[in-house]
Parts: structure tokens; sequence; C-alpha cells
């Protein structure tokens, strides 16, 4: 411990205070919190600021939020969307796994590593971050598209592996210390079976009546959550798997529960901000002399995963009847490794496999993928727009998967194309064929085009940003194209486009305010609905005629 602060407290206070600066700047330039701590974390440790470094109470926090963080990756562990994608999720996420592991490796021992090392690194490269990538995505609206319910499901395979390779490598640990591989594992692979049957027991028949009775105080229920978690860890500890596999099948016991979105909701706070203290522990870690060495192995390895793993996805995905660009999106969410490769690395340094220098390159290649990743999902649809023309390689003549979602769709023509199948896009759908008018609706979800098709509606999956996806529609003959999405951005995509594409009908879009109103007119759009002013005029009306000291006042409703 340096001893520059004169108690533990104050070196505490200086570190939220130094992360909460650098996060902010971080935050400006659209950078992940993760970025932020690691940098943290080199500034104030002995190689820079010498202001802090590692120690106990550090260390505590950190190991503590890697419990809480594989506890609540289990309990947000979704089968259901492992089950929907089916095939290809397994098909994806393994394939990614392979490739990038065999080629990472191959590089790593090209490069004069030795062959634990270069395992640790393959292992390192394979994992993408769910975390960074769910956020992106729920920012952009696009989790519950296409190619985001595939980047979850694959994500959550990968998830998987990741446990089961920390279970291996710390029994790899162990049988470095006791020696026979064979018996390690065999003894391992026996206490995880009695374990798991155990723990399979206690889902069935004590830990929901238990949950019952907790609930009634939420503060019980999530200390309670807590100290499952940190217990099942240090049971882990115990019996050889490692804290993290303790924490994760902790998660998965609650995640049939009732209360496993209460519980991960209320987690997740407390996650973030003792995951802080790991990764700035981490870079605190590393010295500017170790980092400046491994520049040229760090950047090789990260331009792999940055141009490897999305080709990877996009050559399976096309291969699986996928259009390009679904595969090219789905692709982007893999090019960069995971917090979880870094955990990996700090396991391997504590194990005595792998010396710092390959915890720093580890280290690098993370802030390099990371922060470069981010960019191209934020400007995934402007990227694409730029590569569509290079990427049919990657597309199948009839990409039949993606496909089967327009099955029902025909080539009349229709009065109004609809985008946007929410409870707005849905109601006015319904209402317009009520009134005998022809009507075609969009949708970007998979589950709500199959739900939507077996209420009766034609319904084509498809996204209103893709160009190319917008020249396949029946414009010729339709009257009106309309948007229902308040995204604006994709509003104005979707008046470009039909302007490339020299539609001639009328268009309507959705807006929330009138400065987002008048932007989207200046735009082109015929009209703009603004559905909330609109319910708010309706309310206003119906509560005036209920006040007895002023007549009601006639109400003209404006849409846009």
């Amino acid at each position: 411990m340096n001893m520059i602060f004169s108690d533990v407290f104050t070196e505490i206070a200086v570190l939220l205070l130094a992360a909460t600066f650098i996060g902010a700047i971080g935050l400006r330039f659209k950078q992940p919190l993760i970025v932020s701590f690691i940098v943290v974390g080199i500034l104030v440790g002995p190689s820079v600021l010498g202001w802090v470094s590692a120690n106990d109470q550090v260390d505590l926090f950190a190991q503590l939020g890697i419990a809480l963080l594989l506890f609540v990756v289990g309990l947000k562990l979704d089968l259901h969307i492992i089950r929907s994608m089916g095939l290809i999720a397994l098909a994806t996420g393994l394939g990614q796994v392979i490739f990038t592991s065999v080629v990472g490796f191959s590089i790593a021992i090209a490069m004069g590593m030795t062959q634990i090392t270069a395992l640790y690194v393959a292992v390192a490269l394979t994992f993408s971050s769910t975390i960074i990538i769910v956020k992106l995505l729920s920012d952009k609206r696009e989790v519950d598209t296409l190619h985001g319910k595939i980047a979850v499901g694959f994500l959550i395979v990968q998830d998987i592996v990741v446990v089961l390779v920390m279970i291996m490598l710390t029994a790899l640990g162990n049988t470095d210390e006791q020696g026979g591989f064979a018996w390690e594992a065999a003894e391992t692979l026996f206490k995880g079976l009695i374990f798991l049957a155990i723990l399979g027991l206690l889902m069935r028949y004590a830990i929901t009546p238990l949950l019952d009775r907790l609930a009634r105080s939420p503060e019980l229920l999530i200390l309670y959550a807590i100290a499952w978690a940190v217990a099942l860890g240090a049971l882990g500890v115990y019996l050889g798997f490692g804290k993290e596999v303790g924490a994760f099948l902790a998660g998965v016991s609650l995640a049939s529960t009732p209360y496993r979105e209460v519980i991960g909701a209320r987690l997740v706070s407390l996650r973030d901000f003792l995951l802080l203290f790991f990764f700035i522990d981490l870079g605190a870690g590393l010295a500017l002399d170790t980092l400046t060495a491994q520049i040229l192995p760090a950047i090789i390895f990260s331009l792999f995963v940055l141009i490897g793993n999305p080709l990877i996805v996009m050559i399976i995905l096309g291969y699986m009847g996928y259009r390009k660009r679904t595969g090219f999106l789905s692709g982007l969410t893999v090019a960069q490794i995971s917090e979880f490769s870094l955990i990996l690395a700090a396991l391997g340094l504590s194990l005595n496999h792998i010396n710092s220098d390959t915890v720093g390159m580890i280290t690098l290649v993370g802030l390099i993928t990371i922060s470069a990743s981010t960019y191209l999902i934020i400007y995934s649809q402007h990227i694409y727009g730029v590569l569509a023309n290079w990427l049919d390689i990657f597309e199948r003549k009839d990409p039949f998967r993606e496909n089967k979602f327009n099955d029902n769709s025909t080539d009349i023509s229709y009065d109004v194309i609809l985008f946007g199948l929410g409870r707005f896009g849905f109601g006015v759908a319904e209402k317009l064929q009520q009134h005998g008018i022809r009507v075609l609706a969009v949708d970007f979800d998979p589950d709500t085009v199959r739900r939507c098709q077996t209420l009766g509606l034609t319904v084509k999956y498809g996204d209103a940003e893709a160009p190319e996806f917008l020249s396949t529609l029946p414009l010729a003959k339709t009257k009106w194209v309309m948007s229902s999405l308040r995204d604006i951005p994709v509003n104005f995509a979707l008046l470009h486009a039909l302007r490339e594409l020299r539609y001639h009908g009328k268009t309507a879009v959705t807006a929330d305010t009138e400065s987002h109103a008048a932007q989207l007119r200046k735009a082109g759009a015929n009209k703009v609905v603004m559905p909330f002013d609109r319910a708010a005029t309706d309310v206003a009306a119906i509560l005036s005629e209920l006040s007895p000291s002023r007549p009601p006042k006639e109400v003209v409703i404006q849409t846009g």
C-alpha cells in the first residue's frame, strides 16, 4: 500500500473521484466505463502517479465484483433465447469460439509464446462482452432486431463456454500443484456432479418457497441473493472450481424463479460499482514500460479480433441462409474481447500460468478492441452503407432462413406500407384493415412478425434503415408509406431512402416533439403524427367536461 494517503478510506475516496472524472471524459467520447476504469488504474497506480496500489481492501471489492458479475450472468441466463434461435446461436457461438481460439493460438505460437501462454491468449481473444454489447444494442433499440437476437443468443453460448473454461483452467492449476491431471479431472468431475445434484434438489424443493417468504421484504431478498452468490462462490473455491463457477451456478439456481428480474435489476448497479475496483486493480498492476513493450503484439491480435471475428460470423450466418446485412451487423458485436478475458488473464496470473507481460498485452487488446468496436457498433448502419456492395459474397442467392419470415406476403399492390408493429403501429394496421385498406406491415422483431402473421396481418420482416430491403417492396403502386416508429434517425433514414428510390407516393412519420416534427417535415414528410399530443388533447377534452366551473371547449386535434 502506498502511504501517500493517511488511511484506506481516503484512498478509496481518491479512487472514486478519479473514476468519476475519467469516466465522464470517456462518456464524452462514447466509450464504455470498462475502458475508463482501466485507464484510472494505470494513472493512479505505481507506474504513473503512485497514489494507490493493489491492496487487500481493493482486492476484496474486486473479488466480490467478479462473483456478482458471474451471479448476474447466471441469473440472466435466458435459455429461451438459445432455444428460439436454436441452431443459429450454437453454430455461430461455437463456430466463432473454435475459429478464434485455433487461429489465435497459431498466431501466438508463431510469435514465440509458450503453449500455455498461447492457450490463454487464444481463449482471451475468443469471448465478447455481453454487458457492453447488450448496452449498445439497447441504446440503439436493436435488441429485438433479428441481428440483435442472434447476437444475444451466441453471447449466451459464449458465457456458458467461458464458465467451462474457468473450470478446466482451475483444475489445471490444481494439477500443477498435486500432479496427475486425469485423477484431478475425474475428482473435479465427481465433485461437480454431486454439487449440481444437490443444487438441483434445492432448486426443486427449497429455493422458491424460501424466496416466497423472503420476498415480503425486498431488502432481505437482495441480501439473501448477495449472500447466496458469495456463499456458493466460497464453496466453489473449497471444491476446486473457483469462486467464478460457484457464483455463476448460484445465479442459475435462481434464474427459474419469479424473482430473478427483481434481483437482477437491483444488483446491476452494485455489480458495476464493485467491478470498478477489479478494473482499477487490473490497471494499477500494469507498468507502462510493460505495456509499451507489448504494443506490437497487441495491435496484431487486436486487428485479428476486429476483422477476423466479424468475418467468421458473417460466413456462418451467410451459409445458414441469412442476408449479408444481418451477418454484418451481428458480426460487429464480436469485434472486441470481453471483461471475462481480463478475468481469465488475472486467473492465469494467480495460477502462475502466465506472467504480467501477457496480462498487460491482453489488457491492451481489450482497450483497443473495446474502444474501436464501440464506434463500429454505434455507426454500424453508416459503415454497412459504405461496404454493402462488397459484402455480396457473404449472402446466398436465396437467403432462405431470413426469407421465411416473409412467406405470407405476396407481390400484390398495397395502399399502405406501415413500418413498426408496436402498440401504436399494430393499432393503426388493424384499424386500416377494418376499413378495407390493404396494408403491408414491416417489423424488425422476428417474434412480432410471427405473432402478427397469426393474427391475420400481412407482415414482412425487414428494417426501415436498409435501402436494399426497401427496394424489394412494392412502392410503385403504394399510396402511403408510414412509420409508427418514434426513432428520429430511423425516420430520417427512411425518408432519405425513399427519395433515393424515387418513391412518388406520400409519407407519414411519427414524432414525440414539435421540434422533431418540424425537422421531419423539412426532410420531406407529408404528414407527421404526434400520438402523445393527440392522446393528451383527447384526455384534456374528456376531463374538461367534468369541470362544473366552465363549459367544455371545442378541441381541435392536431396530429402533425
